[in-house]
């Protein structure tokens, strides 16, 4: 990473990544342009996206939510454990944050739950994103992917391919009311 940060996680089992970083997160955290300064990882896991992009930007405001409450208290130790101030929720996608507006949202969406969580993710992103927000969200490209790619592009009008690399892409998408109908 830049500025030489170290970074310590734990994870408990059960949840996605426990044992190392994926490529996903990765590529997803080495290619975020980060836009403004109201960051939210929504699907957060233990805290890996949203603790590394705070620690990278430190003027950034990160705000992360899980579904699921040991991935939340991971998140919250994590967060500390690395000196990070962020805002960690529990709840549904977006439930914590009904009143929320974010200048990035980033996610690395659980593609195995279905269309229907990343579809909410990405609609919901939408609505809480302020105008020229950009919404970021990484998957592999030929296990759904490719789904998420033409849905960003419905939704938001525009969709760009910001890396490929092993078949995994980093998806951008930019709200712009002024080419909305």
């Amino acid at each position: 990473m830049k500025n030489g940060h170290e970074y310590i996680f734990e994870a408990p089992s059960g949840v996605y990544g426990k044992r190392r970083m994926d490529k996903a997160s990765e590529l997803l955290i080495e290619n975020v342009e980060v836009k403004g300064d109201k960051l939210l990882d929504i699907g957060c896991g233990y805290g890996v996206i949203g603790i590394t992009l705070k620690k990278e930007n430190p003027n950034l405001t990160v705000f992360m939510s899980d579904i699921n409450k040991r991935a939340v208290n991971y998140s919250k130790k994590n967060a500390k454990n690395n000196n990070a101030q962020i805002t960690i929720k529990e709840g549904n996608l977006f439930e914590p944050w009904q009143e929320e507006i974010f200048t990035t949202i980033v996610s690395n969406p659980p593609i195995v739950a279905g269309k229907n969580i990343w579809q909410e993710i990405i609609e919901n992103a939408y609505n809480h994103l302020e105008n020229k927000g950009v919404l970021f969200l990484v998957a592999y490209h030929n296990k759904g992917g490719s789904a998420i790619k033409e849905y960003m592009e419905i939704k938001f009008s525009n969709v760009k391919d910001v890396i490929k690399s092993g078949g995994i892409r980093v998806y951008k998408s930019v709200k712009d009311v002024q080419n909305v109908l």
